[in-house]
């Protein structure tokens, strides 16, 4: 145990303490036998300064948001769980994600989860690009099972209204997973009735938010993530192009 909860501190800062801390110092506890406060205590101390932003706070808001949204419509997909499970193999290795992966489950099965609370914990402490990604990555979780329910979107909206994400980020993002008329516009936070300037100034303006060099506080591993936003504004602004002939 001495060894996770070595792992635990090095990796968290913020998520330690606050309402995401009780929540994750009791599913710790849950399947670690005799894993108690003090050891809580004792991981924040392997830290280097608790309120110091690390990539398992990133991991650990994954991990609640995303078992708020795979709840939503009432059921737990295999396929929303594997999406999970996937995606932090691919970022963290087997060992770390199998860990990350026991904490989800019990987080799956908690009802202490107070999304008000836990997003006002992230909000105040990631940065609008880390907020941006997780929304993304939210929105990956409900398209798993090949279609997103209404349900999981206005989930998905309700956390992203916490986070302060606004309504135009929020669309621009859901639309990377739609396939319609206006979706490359909206993309781009732009009209259909927008000029080519008009285009080519949303197309760098969305293309800064979206850059991965904005997540490099976070690790290599999450700027994985990022590169797939921006590589679908490229292609929103390419489609765009090839349409209008600019």
């Amino acid at each position: 145990m001495a060894n996770f909860v070595k792992w635990l501190g090095a990796g968290l800062g913020f998520t330690l303490g606050g309402p995401i801390g009780s929540i994750l110092g009791f599913a710790v506890g849950s399947f670690i036998d005799g894993f108690s406060k003090e050891d809580l205590q004792l991981a924040k101390s392997y830290g280097a300064g608790n309120s110091n932003v690390q990539s398992g706070d990133f991991e650990v808001s994954l991990l609640l948001l995303s078992s708020i949204v795979i709840k939503a419509d009432g059921k737990i997909d295999e396929r929303e769980l594997l999406f999970v499970r996937e995606h932090f193999k691919r970022m963290y290795g087997e060992e770390r994600a199998t860990n990350a992966y026991k904490l989800f489950n019990i987080f799956i099965k908690s009802n202490q989860i107070s999304t008000p609370q836990i997003c006002t914990q992230i909000r105040q402490n990631l940065t609008h690009a880390s907020r941006l990604q997780l929304v993304h990555f939210l929105f990956g979780i409900a398209n798993a099972d090949g279609a997103v329910l209404e349900v999981e979107v206005n989930t998905i909206k309700t956390i992203a209204g916490y986070l302060y994400v606004n309504p135009h980020d929020f669309e621009s993002i859901k639309a990377m997973f739609y396939n319609s008329s206006d979706s490359t516009y909206r993309i781009l936070e732009i009209e259909k009735t927008a000029s080519n300037d008009e285009v080519k100034l949303a197309y760098r303006k969305m293309a800064k938010k979206y850059h991965p060099d904005k997540l490099q506080h976070l690790g290599e591993e999450h700027i994985k993530g990022a590169e797939e936003k921006f590589k679908q504004v490229s292609m929103a602004y390419e489609q765009i192009q090839k349409e209008r002939g600019m």
